[in-house]
């Protein structure tokens, strides 16, 4: 495991070290930006800490970029003492040593100006605690107080100190813990997982925003089940995110059973994060059968069922994403959609398809059929591989009907060919239920089959629907 500089790297680097040695402070690149480069990951952020004014030194590495000719924005927070460099897509950080004490009912610190040894007393973990020499004098050198490159060749998440107290102090490292083990494949060590479970109620202090943060890391990690068991096996996903909880366990009664929906959600999750990194679509695999726990029922002689859990499901979607702060705009709604129809594409192939069924996906899933399909494929779990095979292959028969009724119809994204003002225009009336239901008939018999797509066919049908309802045309 070794340390390669790109040039541009190597250029701001020496920067920074010219700009310290101007001031006669030291400098350090630490945290995350070490810890990625040494494992090969690329990294835009990083972090500078002086034993020294951080803002000073910020404003003597912008100053020497600017004698360079390189453009670039210079933010400074003088209540936290940082300031931030942009130039281009690099993000670089400065703040001066610190050490820190907290509060019990508030994960916000109080700082103090210290000494190098007591910046990396206060990191999370080991393999975030290596420091970069920046300095004429040993410039590249490693500063490893606490073995952090031993655990980064492990692959072994640690806290520095006692990690009772590293979590007791800033509950959000539990999560943090779990996030860097889901994303880097790391087991967390023995005596740091142990303390977690004891202090996750603690984790009531962190708000929404910064646990969510967290876990949509968790989420968008190469496997995220990795994480989701961790949070759940040490009770931090009780927390807050308590209707995922409840999805675990399976309910016997005469000898009928059914699969855990936890462990099946985390392999459909698992199974979407194979094709796709939109973090919404993985959001949708998990809250796909989030209502079965509301809908389980018992029917003597067939067994449990889930009558319903789409549609329950789909209208518990805007309350989870309230309560986690997720957003509430398009992204929301799309998950909404994808866990409203998520049975859709595989209860097709049980029937003979109809074109009629097809042009209703079609229609309801517009420009997220691609997605939902992913989703369908994805659900598709069971240990029985001939079951697996057998669904899957119907699927792709599915597919291919989609494809040719679309090529044919051009329903996805279609709008009927009559509107609701063309109706108010034509029988003189105002917004009205009846309005809603004539246009209800009309899509439904076009998507149906039963009149052509077009205009005249459609007009025809609202004047005979209109009688129908006892309104009177204009001529």
């Amino acid at each position: 495991m070794s340390l390669h500089f790109t040039d541009r790297e190597q250029e701001l680097l020496q920067l920074v070290a010219e700009s310290s040695a101007v001031l006669n402070v030291e400098a350090f690149l630490v945290g995350g930006f070490v810890r990625d480069k040494l494992l090969g990951r690329e990294c835009k952020d990083i972090d500078i800490v002086c034993v020294g004014s951080g803002i000073e030194l910020a404003i003597k590495f912008a100053a020497l970029l600017q004698s360079k000719g390189l453009k670039s924005s210079v933010s400074y927070f003088k209540n936290f003492g940082t300031a931030q460099v942009k130039l281009h897509d690099w993000d670089i950080e400065f703040v001066g040593a610190r050490k820190e004490s907290y509060r019990r009912d508030s994960r916000k610190p109080i700082v103090e100006d210290g000494s190098l040894k007591d910046d990396q007393d206060r990191r999370d973990f080991t393999i975030n605690a290596l420091a970069i020499r920046l300095s004429k004098d040993g410039f590249g050198d490693i500063v490893d107080s606490f073995n952090g490159l031993k655990d980064l060749k492990e692959g072994i998440i640690r806290t520095p100190l006692d990690p009772s107290i590293t979590f007791d102090d800033d509950p959000l490292r539990m999560l943090r813990a779990i996030r860097f083990a889901s994303q880097l494949g790391f087991k967390i060590e023995e005596h740091t997982y142990n303390a977690i479970e004891p202090l996750a109620p603690r984790l009531k202090i962190i708000s929404k925003e910064r646990i969510i943060d967290e876990l949509n890391k968790i989420i968008l990690s190469k496997k995220p089940s990795v994480g989701f068991k961790l949070l759940f096996d040490t009770k931090l996903l009780h927390q807050f995110f308590p209707e995922m909880v409840r999805l675990q366990g399976v309910s016997l009664q005469d000898n009928y059973g059914h699969k855990d929906n936890f462990y099946h959600t985390l392999k459909v999750l698992d199974n979407i994060s194979e094709h796709t990194n939109d973090l919404y679509l993985r959001w949708a695999a998990i809250l796909h059968d989030i209502a079965k726990p509301n809908t389980q029922r018992f029917e003597e002689g067939h067994g449990w069922t889930f009558h319903g859990h789409e549609v329950v499901g789909a209208r518990m979607v805007p309350k989870i994403f309230t309560h986690l702060k997720l957003p509430l705009d398009e992204r929301m709604r799309f998950v909404q959609q994808m866990v409203l129809l998520h049975l859709r594409p595989i209860s097709l192939t049980k029937d003979n398809i109809t074109d009629s069924a097809i042009r209703r996906i079609l229609f309801d899933a517009g420009d997220d059929l691609e997605s939902l399909l992913m989703l369908c494929e994805a659900d598709i779990t069971s240990k029985n591989e001939e079951k697996v095979k057998r669904y899957k292959a119907n699927l792709i028969l599915v597919k291919e009907k989609i494809k040719e009724v679309e090529e044919r119809d051009h329903i996805r994204n279609w709008q009927p060919p009559i509107d609701g003002a063309l109706i108010m225009q034509t029988f003189s009336i105002g917004p009205c239920r009846e309005v809603g239901i004539i246009k209800t008939v009309i899509k439904d018999a076009i998507l149906d089959g039963i009149i052509t797509n077009d205009y005249d066919a459609a007009f025809a049908l609202m004047l005979d629907k209109g009688k129908e309802l006892g309104l009177t045309p204009n001529h």
